[in-house]
C-alpha cells in the first residue's frame, strides 16, 4: 500500500485468439478484467503490443494509476527471432507448428527424454528460425518478447517458457549440448517466473498509460498461469480448455516422457502435457453460439459410438507425441448435434488418456478436475468429460489465465513490500 491506495497487479494473457488483462488487489480480489481480439494475425508480435495498448487504455484512469506490478503469460512454445534492437524478424512460429525436419538434430542436442528432444518442442522451432534468419540476435518466446518490450531490453527468459527450448530445471542449465553450441548466445538468460526484472521502459509506460514505476516480473506459460488462477489442492487436476487442451497437476517429483513437461512450483512440480485437440477443432465446424445451442440438444447418457480423434490438423503432442498422427473425423452424421457430441466425446477421450498417462508415469491419482478456459462455460461438455474421466469435474470459467499472471505479479509485489 502507498498510503491508503492499494497497489494493483496487472496480469496479461496472450492467448491464441486475443489478449486479456486482469487487475488484482493485494487481497487477491479482481478489480478489472477485459479482453479483445488481436488487431492482426496471432503470429505477428505487433498485434500483441497493439492489443495490450488497446486494453490498457480502456482501464479506468484511477485504477491505471494504482498499477504497481505486471506479469505476462503467453502460449507455451510460440517462438520468434529478433534483431539486436529486439525487432521481430518476421512472424512467430506458433506452439503447434511441429518441425519434423529437425527431429534428429533435436535428439542430438537435448538429453534423452527432455521435451526439447521432440520435433514438437521449441528447440525444433528454434533451429528452423535460426535457419531462416542466420543473422538473428536472439530467440524469445511470446511472453518473453513482450516482457522485453515492456522493459526496453530483451535479455531475460523465464524458466517455464524455456523448458521446451531446452532448459533443465534440475541442473539449472541448458540440457545436453544445447548450451555449448556456437549459437547458444541466441538463448535468453533464464530466471524464475515472478522474478522482478525492472521498471517499465518510460516510452512504453506512456503508450500504455501506466506509471513508469511499475515493476515488470518474469512471466510464465498460459497453462501454468491458468493453474495459478485456480490454486489447486492435492488430488486436483487442472484442465485448460481453450483452443487447445492442457492437463496439469501438482506432483512431488518431476516426470519424464515424450510430450511431458515438469515445471518447478515452490517445492513441488507442475507436471502435464498439452494436446492439439480442443476448442479450435470445434471452431472448424461451428461458431461459439452454435456450439452452445447444439449442446443443449445433446443427451450425454447416450454415447454416439463415433470414436473420433478430433485434431485440427495432422500431428499431436500429448498424450502421444506424434507429429504425423492423423485426425479421425468421419463418418459425419446428418445431425449436427450428433456430430458435435461425437467431437466432444473424442476430446474427452483424449483427456482421459492424458490423465491415465500422467498416472502411469508416477503422478498421483486425480480425484477431481478443475476446468478453466472457454470450454469451462459448457455444462454439457462437463457432463461428457465427467463420464469419460470417472471423477467429479468443476468448471471455473472466471479463473482466467490473466488472473494467474496477475497473481504472479501480486506475489512479487508482496515479496518486496
Amino acid at each position: 500500500m502507498v498510503g491508503d491506495t492499494p497497489q494493483l497487479a496487472l496480469g496479461v494473457d496472450l492467448g491464441t485468439s486475443g489478449v486479456r488483462v486482469a487487475l488484482m488487489d493485494p487481497a487477491g480480489d479482481l478489480r478489472h478484467q477485459a479482453g479483445c481480439a488481436y488487431p492482426g494475425p496471432f503470429v505477428q508480435p505487433r498485434a500483441w503490443q497493439q492489443g495490450l495498448i488497446q486494453l490498457c487504455s480502456a482501464i479506468p484512469s484511477p485504477l491505471r494509476r494504482q498499477v504497481a506490478g505486471l506479469a505476462v503469460a503467453g502460449t507455451s512454445g510460440t517462438l520468434l527471432a529478433m534483431d539486436a534492437a529486439g525487432h521481430p524478424l518476421g512472424a512467430a512460429l506458433p506452439y503447434n507448428a511441429a518441425q519434423p525436419q529437425w527431429a534428429s538434430r533435436c535428439r542430438q542436442l537435448a538429453a534423452p527424454g527432455h521435451p526439447a528432444a521432440s520435433a514438437n518442442g521449441t528447440m525444433a522451432r528454434a533451429l528452423e528460425l535460426k535457419h531462416r534468419y542466420p543473422h538473428a540476435h536472439g530467440l524469445r518466446h511470446q511472453a518473453e518478447w513482450l516482457t522485453g518490450w515492456l522493459l526496453g531490453q530483451w535479455r531475460w527468459g523465464d524458466l517455464h517458457n524455456s523448458l521446451k527450448l531446452g532448459w533443465d530445471p534440475l541442473r539449472g542449465g541448458w540440457s545436453g549440448a544445447i548450451g555449448n553450441q556456437p549459437w547458444s548466445g541466441l538463448l535468453p538468460s533464464v530466471v524464475r517466473p515472478g522474478a522482478i526484472l525492472g521498471s517499465l521502459h518510460p516510452p512504453v509506460a506512456s503508450k500504455l498509460g501506466l506509471p513508469a514505476t511499475v515493476q515488470v516480473t518474469a512471466g510464465t506459460t498460459d497453462g501454468n498461469a491458468a493453474v495459478l488462477a485456480v490454486d489447486p489442492q492435492p488430488g486436483d487436476g487442472v484442465t485448460v480448455l481453450g483452443t487447445t487442451m492442457a492437463l496439469k497437476q501438482l506432483c512431488p517429483e518431476p516426470l519424464q516422457g515424450d510430450g511431458i513437461y515438469s515445471h518447478p512450483i515452490g517445492n513441488q512440480w507442475l507436471v502435464g502435457g498439452a494436446s492439439n485437440s480442443g476448442g479450435g477443432v470445434l471452431r472448424q465446424f461451428f461458431d461459439d453460439a452454435t456450439v452452445a445451442a447444439l449442446s443443449r440438444q445433446l443427451d450425454s447418457r447416450r454415447p454416439t459410438g463415433l470414436q473420433y480423434l478430433p485434431l485440427p490438423a495432422p500431428g499431436e503432442r500429448f498424450p502421444v507425441d506424434d507429429p504425423q498422427l492423423m485426425p479421425r473425423l468421419e463418418p459425419r452424421p446428418v445431425s449436427d448435434a450428433l456430430f458435435l457430441q461425437g467431437l466432444l466425446e473424442g476430446i474427452a477421450a483424449i483427456e482421459a488418456r492424458g490423465w491415465a498417462r500422467l498416472h502411469a508415469l508416477g503422478a498421483p491419482v486425480v480425484r477431481r478436475v478443475l476446468t478453466v478456459g472457454g470450454g469451462a462455460r459448457n455444462p454439457t461438455w462437463r457432463q461428457l468429460r465427467q463420464q469419460a474421466l470417472g471423477c467429479p469435474i468443476f468448471n471455473r470459467p472466471h479463473a482466467s489465465t490473466a488472473c494467474g499472471a496477475a497473481r504472479l505479479a501480486r506475489e512479487a509485489l508482496m515479496e518486496i513490500a
